[in-house]
């Protein structure tokens, strides 16, 4: 999952919520990190709930759905496909307006900004300027997200154009992240619920890699 579906799945509170987005930019064993017990914990479920998407069979059918071409980064663009999928279905799932919870959430977030790491503040600073979550509903804005991603790497890649993918089979993706979503919405409550029981010791048990 991406960084909207990260944040709409965890907790709202907000330290747990910039764990939530610190799942994508912090590695290693989360009990032996310095920071505060809320953060830890939303690492913790950010790691748990991409551990089941990536094991999910409905999720397989739509990185299958990805072309050779660029199958080998089919899951980077199933985790902005779905980002799409969740902002122009917000209203399915949500009865607030995608625009009042991504302005809170950026609030949230920037308010915690002495909690982040270097590279983690740079991007969420970015994205609170720019709405990057809100900006996932239009499918231009998929087209500019992964060939920006596309530049990180040092080398080329098939990256470019991705979205393209997404247009031409718009609508069996989508009908994979709808029958998807109900599902990693009730694991990620479960988990979020042991977190309130088993905190400690679900962090100091975890491994030391983000995905399972």
């Amino acid at each position: 999952m991406n960084f909207l579906a990260h944040l709409y799945l965890g907790p709202r509170d907000p330290q747990r919520l910039l764990g939530s987005m610190l799942g994508d930019f912090v590695k290693g064993p989360i009990a032996g990190m310095e920071l505060p017990p809320g953060v830890r914990e939303g690492i913790w479920l950010h790691r748990q709930i991409d551990a089941f998407t990536d094991a999910h069979p409905q999720v397989g059918l739509s990185k299958a759905r990805v072309s050779p071409l660029r199958r080998r980064y089919a899951g980077i663009m199933v985790d902005m496909f779905y980002d799409h999928m969740l902002a122009r279905n917000w209203q399915r799932f949500e009865d607030q307006p995608l625009r009042q919870f991504t302005d809170r959430a950026y609030a949230d977030l920037m308010s915690n900004q002495h909690l982040m790491p270097d590279n983690a503040r740079r991007v969420i600073s970015q994205m609170a300027a720019h709405d990057w979550l809100g900006s996932y509903a239009r499918i231009e804005s998929m087209h500019q997200a992964l060939d920006n991603m596309a530049r990180r790497f040092t080398r080329q890649t098939a990256l470019p154009g991705a979205a393209s993918e997404l247009e031409a089979d718009y609508e069996q993706f989508q009908q994979d992240f709808l029958a998807f979503m109900p599902e990693v919405t009730a694991f990620a409550l479960a988990q979020a619920a042991r977190l309130d029981t088993e905190g400690d010791a679900l962090i100091s048990g975890s491994p030391s890699s983000p995905r399972v």
